[in-house]
């Protein structure tokens, strides 16, 4: 059928609302604060042929590596039952990096393979794990034939296993990161895998969050086929599933059209990323060129250095998020999030580089602090083509702090959070200060609620001033950030932009690049590196100084 331009908004709402809600059920019924406290979290709804139709404004770290989940689900299983769940988080089979996992289960509409028969009530998602019988939203009533969509959601987890407590630590090989989990059914047609939960369960280190943790995501799907059954009762499954695809080739046409005003030609652009061994930095250089022809865009990284000693390196479908961003960024608000999207978009990145890694490189940097520097230096080179239309530097750095340890009952505890910092100056004005900038897009974990869960004080919590660039419009501040320790605590830092500052634009000066500190109880201060470890007790603190964003144009016309 031929889409009516008012149906297709209505639909482009009501897809991107059922994403939406699958959100606030997650949240809503997490254990963890990095979830229910900072949204670290995406859903998405995609059609039967894995395409994205449409995802919510979770986390653009999520936009490409979604697809990618979805399209390994797809691969190994290609025989679909309703109440099938699977599970995920191998970063070189659909992942990003262990600590996200992702779920992935099928829709099947009324009338070709079941009849919704969902509970509409998903507050029993703590113990829905152990009884499997509040979310088994599909009783096959036909043979099940291939699901009209998937539902799939991706959560950090704040802890999966591996060498430190919170699963980012300073490794070297993926296998030191936790537990890593191809393509495997968690549900078999409702039914949970018992022995699977059980396994991923003894490698945690905080198997209860976890629990309660994957039992949200499942509750999140449960609401996703629930919406989608509603919206074919009411107008069929034969305009459900066209819209679905003229909501694609929309955003395509739209984004096409976009890239069209660009002006042709290659723009290159280099940004190291901070390669830290034996307590030395040193620049690995992450090198992009820009190509614009019509209406497409190929970025493609050859010159960018190979795989590094460390977990800085990503695997493409991180690459691809980033690059995916900064289009999106770049294509305007009424672009709906879809497959269609990407589609004029190529990236290209030579095996075994920096930006597509091998197994079994070390990846838990390279979806935090990697990401961020893609996007710079993709920014970076289209910033030559669209100067009145991109910022300076942000910050370039999601500032990870991961700690853990045990209560004073024994239990175990573990902590994660990305810290903001100074978003980029940019042409119509200064950048925002304190804020999580580009790839990250999570809230802060309120003090109330960390000194609730965790054995640690908030001694310090305010803006750097000063730390943004100066320019005719300057760059954003970053924030200072300090924890006391309240009971024996490892501690990790994975972070950027320590010892190269963000830069600035149009005559713009760099910011402020950022400090890890660690206070004794003496009052004495070391500075500490930018990827590090420390064993740290009771009294010592951690101060976390997050870079500024760069300035845009001269100073001296401000």
């Amino acid at each position: 059928m031929a889409p009516d331009p008012i149906t297709l908004e209505l639909y482009r709402h009501r897809y991107s609302g059922i994403a939406e809600e699958m959100g606030i059920t997650l949240q809503r019924t997490s254990y963890s604060p990095n979830i229910k406290e900072r949204l670290d979290f995406s859903c998405a709804l995609f059609d039967g042929s894995g395409r994205l139709v449409a995802q919510a404004a979770h986390i653009p770290a999520h936009l490409g590596a979604m697809p990618d989940s979805v399209a390994a689900a797809l691969a190994v299983f290609d025989h679909w039952r309703p109440g099938d769940v699977v599970i995920l988080n191998d970063p070189y089979f659909g992942g990003s990096h262990l600590p996200d996992i992702t779920l992935v289960s099928p829709v099947f509409l009324t009338g070709d393979a079941g009849e919704h028969r969902g509970e509409s009530d998903t507050s029993g998602a703590e113990s829905e794990l152990s009884h499997s019988s509040l979310l088994s939203p599909l009783s096959p009533l036909s043979p099940p034939s291939t699901p009209h969509y998937f539902a799939a959601s991706r959560a950090h987890h704040a802890d999966v296993g591996g060498m430190s407590p919170g699963s980012l630590p300073l490794s070297t090989e993926l296998y030191q990161e936790g537990i890593i989990i191809p393509p495997l059914k968690l549900y078999e047609g409702g039914e949970l895998v018992e022995s699977l939960l059980e396994l991923v369960l003894r490698n945690v280190r905080t198997p209860d969050e976890r629990r309660g943790d994957l039992a949200a995501q499942r509750a999140a799907h449960a609401v996703g086929d629930r919406r989608l059954h509603e919206l074919a009762a009411r107008h069929g499954n034969e305009e459900l599933l066209a819209y679905a695809g003229h909501l694609q080739q929309y955003s395509e046409r739209l984004t096409r059209a976009a890239i069209r005003t660009w002006p042709d030609g290659s723009y290159t652009f280099e940004d190291p990323i901070e390669s830290v061994v034996d307590g030395h930095t040193t620049p690995a250089p992450i090198r992009v060129t820009a190509t614009i022809s019509g209406e497409t865009v190929t970025l493609d990284f050859s010159g960018t250095c190979p795989s590094i000693f460390g977990s800085l390196n990503a695997p493409l479908s991180v690459t691809r998020s980033a690059c995916y961003y900064v289009v999106r960024c770049l294509v305007g608000e009424d672009v709906p999030v879809n497959a269609g999207c990407f589609a004029p978009v190529q990236v290209d990145a030579p095996p075994g580089c920096l930006v597509n890694a091998r197994p079994p490189a070390a990846v838990a940097g390279g979806n935090v602090e990697t990401s961020q520097r893609i996007t710079d230096a993709v920014f970076g080179a289209l910033a030559q083509a669209l100067p009145d239309r991109i910022a300076a530097a942000g910050q370039g750095t999601m500032n990870n702090c991961t700690m853990g340890g045990e209560n004073a009952d024994g239990s175990p505890w573990t902590y994660y959070e990305t810290l903001g910092g100074g978003m980029g100056a940019h042409p119509r004005g200064d950048g925002f200060s304190g804020a999580h900038v580009h790839m990250s897009n999570t809230l802060n974990t309120p003090v109330e609620a960390l000194e609730m869960a965790y054995p640690l004080r908030l001694t310090r919590y305010h803006l750097r001033r000063g730390s943004g660039g100066a320019g005719t419009h300057r760059g954003g501040d970053g924030i200072v950030r300090e924890y006391e320790i309240l009971r024996p605590t490892t501690a990790t830092i994975l972070s950027e932009r320590r010892a190269i500052a963000p830069w600035g634009l149009a005559g713009g000066e760099p910011a402020a690049p950022g400090r890890n500190l660690l206070i004794d109880t003496d009052g004495s201060e070391e500075e500490l590196s930018s990827k590090v470890t420390r064993r740290m007790q009771p009294g010592q603190r951690l101060r976390i100084e997050t870079p500024g964003g760069g300035g845009w144009g001269n100073p001296s016309s401000r």
